[in-house]
């Protein structure tokens, strides 16, 4: 099943490229496209960050049992 994370990971380069490509085609110099480019992916990473915060998914129960306290030895 893909997630949102899913689709910002595919969105990244996406966006670099095709934002990059559109511009050069419209005129703007590659150099310029390129940093407008990495921009707008730096907004998706950003999004992905800050708006939409990860977050641990509560309702899976733990591989092993958490422990308090190391465990005793029996070194007497």
């Amino acid at each position: 099943m893909t997630g949102y994370y899913d689709y910002v990971l595919a969105l990244i380069p996406a966006v670099l490229i095709g934002v990059t490509a559109a511009l050069s085609l419209l005129g703007i110099p590659l150099r310029g496209a390129l940093f407008l480019g990495a921009g707008a992916s730096t907004v998706v990473v950003g999004h992905a960050l800050f708006v939409r915060t990860p977050v641990a998914d509560e309702r899976r129960t733990p591989d092993a049992p958490a422990r308090s306290e190391p465990p005793a030895s029996n070194a007497d």
